[in-house]
This record gives C-alpha cells, structure tokens and sequence, in this order.
C-alpha cells in the first residue's frame, strides 16, 4: 500500500507558470489586463477560431453562451445526462427548462436519435458534452439542428486536444465552451473560455463578461489616463484574472507534450487491466482524436462481486483517490423535483452512472504512481473473491 495520498487530477505546474506569476503579483496588475489578452491570443491561434473570450469558469462560458443566442424563459434546451450539473444550471439561470437526453453506453457520449425525440417547439438549442475527451457525434448532430434550425453549443470542458474528423472541438458548433478547472488538462486553477466564429455573440459574451460595461472596461485605469465607461446591459462578474492567465498560456504551450504522456498512461492501462471485472473505455474511432482527458472504467458488478462505491472505498482504503463522472444528472434530487424525472427514464445514463470510476490520470503521475493505482485494482478484485 502507498505512504502518502494520491491526489486524484492533480495537475502538473512547472516553473515557467510559477515564475509568471510571479512577475504577475509585482507588476501591480492582476485582474483583467494584458496577459489575460495575451491568453486569449495564443487560445485563438490555438484552437484556430476567430474569437475567444478568457472567463472566470466554463460554467460561466456555459451561461454567456446561453444568453447570447438568446435562451430566455419559455424556451428549452436539450442536454445530456452524463454531465456535470453546470450543463444544466446554466439553462435554469437563463430561466429555461433543460430536457435531458440520454447517452451511448460505450461511448457515453449524447445520442443524435434520442435528441431528435425530444425536440419540440419550443427547443432553442443543443449543448453536446465531449465526454472524458471523446468527441461527440457532431455530423449528425449538426444535420438534426439545421433541420430544426437549432444553436449548438459545445461544452468542451474535458476536450481542448479533442478533434472530430480534423475540426477542433469547441469550433464546430456555434460556440465552444472550456475548463481550466484545476483537475483539467490546461489548467488555471479556477478559469474558462469561450470561444465563436459570430462577431455578435462575441461582443455580446464579453461585454456580460464584465458588468455589462461597455467594451474595453480593463483598459480604464491604463497608461492613457481615465476611460469613462457606460453601463449597456446587466450583466455578470465572469472575467479572468491576469494570475489565471499567468498560468494559462504556459500550460498551453505544453498541451501536446502533456497529452503525449497521458497516451502513454492510457495504453498501460488498457493493456494492464484487461482481463478484470472492468469495461474499459471503447476504442478510439479514426476519426476522432481524443484529449485523454480521464480515464473511466465500468465496474462489472456481477462479476466482480462489489458495487461501484465498495470499489471507491477500497481505492480510498489503499491511498489512491478516484473520482465519479457522473452519476446521471437527471436523477439528482433537483432535477427530480423540477422535471419530475424517475428511475427508468434514461436507462444508458443510469447504467453508467451507478457503475462509473475514474481512476488517477494525469501528466503529473510517475510510473510508481500508475503501478501503484493497478495494484490496488488487482487487489480489491482479489479480496472480493475471498
């Protein structure tokens, strides 16, 4: 058994981070400024879109994006279950009804068909989630939405590297959401972006960014002397810190080389725990290119002879911490109480959900940590059997 915790989603901070920071704390400009621009920059290029907007969260991205294609109340927004609750609450801050769909097992990705059933007229948009790196179906979603002249919106929390048939997630619908939360693969310990080719919701997004002031409001303290600024809409405090974006573009100029060690660790562990109780994930299509953003296994309660949380609780009893992503939002006392969903509903969501465990997965693990986090593995299902 390991000495020591292993964290799970640690990131991997390295000194080039540490020192802009730094420079950050003594320049005297630590909110919204310069190098929050500069991130922006190096995300465009990256990501090969015409507009990024450096945020606070992706939750806060998931919002925006909302308001600025005009999701008000009345209107409904078709998500998927297999998500984190930001997914959905940000269709509930908009004063909008979100109508769960369901998931492929395999892939855990939302089904284009089980969407296409739940459209009526009052649905307004799509917002797709890249589940643990894995790129949606986005041909087929794409031809369900012109058909019913519907938005999409990408939550690409787990997705930065992720490509569909050459095109980079977060560019393919109408606006592309991002997480820098401190478990992601870039990360600003909290942060977000969103990103659009439409110069109006662009405009839109960052001007609610930040109160509603009119546009360049950070600028108002420069060199140039007092900028007076107008209030134009009510709008939010979703903008990103320069101490963020310290963080952010360094980590975005070692995205590939992180992503390389995780496929690394990913092929370990696809060859090392195959043969147990686990369902690991399904093979990478050749036309997709995943972030290897987390590692999730399905734990085969018949034969493995324990449930899910027996399995967490073994992990926590051998040092090793996992995580949960996700138990079926739609089930959530919530969403039962608003939607007035039950048991059955989404049957491939709920599945997954009651079975899910992401294990440690991470540019920061050490070979020693990843035998340490197979061993345990082995272990737990040796000691069911007893």
């Amino acid at each position: 058994m390991r000495k020591d915790f292993l964290v799970f989603g640690s990131p991997l901070i390295e000194q080039p981070e540490i020192d802009e920071v730094v420079a950050t704390l003594k320049s005297g400009w630590i909110g919204t400024g310069p190098k929050t621009h500069k991130f922006e920059d190096a995300f465009k290029a990256h990501t090969g879109t015409k507009h990024a907007i450096a945020l606070s969260s992706c939750t806060a991205a998931l919002h925006l994006a909302l308001r600025a294609i005009g999701v008000s109340e009345g209107d409904e927004i078709i998500v998927p279950s297999m998500t984190f609750a930001a997914t959905a609450n940000t269709v509930v801050h908009c004063g909008a009804r979100p109508v769960f769909a369901d998931c492929d097992r395999e892939t855990q990705n939302i089904l284009p068909e089980d969407i296409e059933r739940r459209i009526t007229q009052k649905t307004k948009a799509i917002v797709v989630v890249h589940m643990a790196g894995r790129p949606c179906e986005m041909d087929e979603i794409l031809k369900i939405a012109k058909r019913h002249d519907l938005k999409v919106i990408e939550d690409a929390a787990h997705a930065i590297e992720t490509e569909y048939k050459g095109r980079k997630a977060g560019t393919i619908g109408d606006i592309g959401c991002f997480s820098f939360y401190v478990t992601k693969n870039l990360v600003t310990a909290e942060g977000g972006m969103a990103t659009t080719e439409n110069d109006a919701y662009a405009q839109n997004m960052r001007v609610l960014s930040l109160h509603g002031l009119s546009a360049d409001a950070w600028k108002r303290y420069g060199e140039e002397g007092y900028k007076h600024y107008d209030v134009v809409e009510a709008g939010y405090k979703y903008n990103m810190t320069d101490l963020q974006a310290s963080l952010g573009f360094h980590q975005l100029a070692r995205i590939e080389v992180h992503r390389e060690r995780r496929e690394e660790l990913w092929q370990r562990y696809m060859r090392e725990l195959a043969g147990l109780p686990l369902i690991l994930p399904a093979p990478i299509r050749e036309h997709e290119r995943h972030a290897y953003h987390l590692f999730t296994v399905i734990i085969d309660t018949k034969k493995a002879g324990i449930t899910r949380d027996e399995f967490l609780d073994g992990m926590t009893k051998r040092n090793i911490g996992t995580g949960v992503h996700f138990r079926a939002l739609h089930l959530q006392p919530y969403y039962r109480k608003l939607l007035g969903h039950k048991e059955g509903d989404l049957p491939n969501a709920e599945w997954i959900g009651d079975r899910t465990v992401s294990i440690p997965f991470s540019a920061k693990l050490t070979d020693d940590d990843v035998s340490d986090v197979i061993h345990a593995i082995k272990d737990i299902f040796t000691h069911a059997k007893q």
